[in-house]
């Protein structure tokens, strides 16, 4: 008979590491499984509680019972949403009047121009000029005014504080902030949740990585309920700078600045807060190429009838290249965007 964790038990029988990650952290800068619950009130009712989907042809060829968190159905089409709603629900009314500053490669500019469309706040978005040109034109439609910067030869953060400090805005980063980490952290609280209702534990829950604002709130929502549980970070072959840090234990920088079609997972280093959770929480990952990450994407339209971009499918490639092994296991890849060029998007189910 299935144990079910200590989590769901009866009121006094919570275990003592679910009690310790409620508790406020060591260094009060970090979030903690609280703060995700938190982050769930607060978008409750506003974000979109996404499904884990199944298929019988992803189980047969992993030999695993994968389920999939379809965050490509989110609002604006990827996670983010979750996390830039919870940072700006959290500015004062009487602060939001400067608006907000942000920069992003598309999925975090999407979810904090929507957020802030929701909140009535103005909001300048920093992107780079080669970002997929349906993020740009969907940015702009939600609002936001959108400045463009050359990713090889300019700093998008410094361009960001300077527009900032002008407009007495604030700056919302797309990882490395409590209430951003907390927010994308009730992903993993709706897998455990969902998972539970079925009578079921997670073995294995794969994330895609960039900055790891993602995977460190799902680490944190779903350690506290289900310790056992083990998280890997997906990433592109070149830009795994999560997985070299967890071997030489500090954070690696990638030696490219572009090269691969993941355009939302090519954060030079991890964050300095996310990864002294992911560090503790997590510890290790595989990086995928951009062909096993193809036929992922293809995999996912094909077989599942969905949109995945490149960036949102590296943890699905990772199951399916065997990078990640699931077999006998019940294992989570979250797909965390679906907002792809189209003529890309031709080309690799074509």
């Amino acid at each position: 008979m299935l144990q079910m964790p200590a989590w769901v038990a009866l009121p006094g029988r919570v275990s003592r590491r679910y009690r310790r990650a409620m508790q406020p952290s060591p260094d009060p800068a970090l979030p903690t499984a609280a703060d995700v619950d938190a982050a769930a009130r607060r978008l409750a009712g506003v974000a979109l509680r996404t499904p884990l989907l199944t298929s019988p042809v992803l189980d047969a060829l992993t030999g695993a019972r994968v389920f999939l968190k379809a965050e490509t159905l989110q609002r604006t089409g990827s996670f983010k949403f979750r996390g830039a709603y919870n940072k700006l629900s959290s500015i004062p009314p009487a602060e939001r009047a400067g608006g907000v500053v942000a920069f992003s490669s598309g999925n975090h500019a999407q979810g904090v121009a929507a957020a802030a469309r929701l909140l009535g706040m103005p909001a300048v978005i920093v992107m780079p000029a080669d970002a997929p040109r349906p993020k740009r034109e969907r940015t702009a439609a939600l609002g936001a005014e959108v400045v463009l910067y050359d990713r090889a030869r300019e700093d998008r953060q410094a361009i960001a504080q300077e527009i900032a400090h002008k407009r007495h805005a604030a700056l919302v980063p797309p990882y490395d902030d409590a209430l951003i980490i907390a927010g994308q952290g009730t992903t993993g609280r709706e897998i455990v949740e969902d998972l539970v209702a079925q009578g079921l534990v997670p073995d294995i829950i794969a994330v895609t990585a960039s900055g790891g604002g993602l995977t460190a709130g799902i680490a944190l929502a779903v350690k506290a309920r289900m310790p056992q549980a083990r998280l890997y970070t997906a990433e592109p072959e070149g830009f795994d700078d999560h997985a070299r840090s967890f071997k030489s234990g500090r954070r690696e920088k990638n030696a490219a600045l572009t090269g691969t079609i993941c355009d939302a997972l090519m954060a030079q280093t991890p964050g300095e807060m996310t990864f002294a959770i992911n560090r503790a929480l997590v510890g290790a990952g595989a990086a995928v190429s951009d062909e096993e990450v193809a036929a992922a994407v293809a995999f996912a339209f094909r077989e599942l009838k969905l949109v995945v971009e490149p960036g949102g499918a590296a943890a699905l490639a990772a199951l399916l290249s065997g990078k990640i092994d699931v077999k006998g296991k019940i294992a989570v890849a979250v797909l965390s965007g679906g907002n792809v060029d189209p003529e890309l998007f031709y080309r690799l189910v074509a």
